[in-house]
């Protein structure tokens, strides 16, 4: 079972789940409908990776991501992730009407920073993806559909979070392929403040 890092520790998630189309912008770059509810799907614990793959199958996309632990059944720990996407094969997937979890649950479709402790002050929590240095991605909680409050009483109305679950807000726009050699590096932010970042070296 793979591990995150929360603070000086580690947690197992049993596992992720993630909100699609959470951003308004984001929706309208890849040209979908605005969803009259909330999108969720599931990754489980094995997609859980360190290594930043260009390829799995056939060419990845990135989508950072404000994510959250979940620990007695409340958000204890924030970090930011990278949801991969095999983008050809979702868009068949959907064209089709079928579920996405083969282009979103594969082996290695979720990294994540070290995960820290929320700010005790205020909920609105930015975050910003660097590749080689320009930003290609930012937002906010402020610029979401759904809050992350909102997120988490919606899904404990059908889901039973286990200690260490990690929730995945959806994505901002500026999604793009992953590039082999390209450096990515994810912010979490408190204002000015970076809370948490990861750098990942894609393959």
């Amino acid at each position: 079972m793979q591990k995150v890092v929360v603070g000086t520790g580690t947690v197992t998630p049993s596992k992720i789940v993630c909100v699609g189309r959470n951003y308004v912008d984001h929706v309208k770059e890849l040209g979908n409908d605005i969803p009259d509810e909330m999108v969720v799907f599931l990754k489980p614990n094995s997609a859980i990776t360190s290594v930043l793959h260009s390829v799995s199958g056939e060419s990845l996309h990135y989508e950072t991501e404000i994510c959250f632990v979940v620990e007695k059944g409340e958000f204890s720990a924030v970090g930011c992730g990278l949801d991969l996407t095999k983008r050809d094969l979702q868009s068949r997937l959907k064209g089709k009407g079928l579920p996405w979890e083969r282009a979103k649950a594969f082996d290695g479709a979720a990294l994540f920073s070290s995960f820290v402790s929320l700010p005790d002050y205020q909920w609105e929590i930015g975050i910003e993806l660097l590749v080689n240095g320009d930003r290609r991605q930012h937002g906010s909680t402020a610029l979401m559909m759904y809050t992350p409050q909102e997120i988490l009483a919606e899904l404990k109305t059908f889901l039973t979070f286990e200690d260490g679950d990690i929730i995945m807000t959806g994505t901002p726009a500026g999604v793009g392929q992953v590039v082999a050699g390209d450096s990515y590096e994810a912010r979490i932010l408190d204002g000015d403040k970076v809370l948490t970042s990861c750098i990942w070296q894609a393959m």
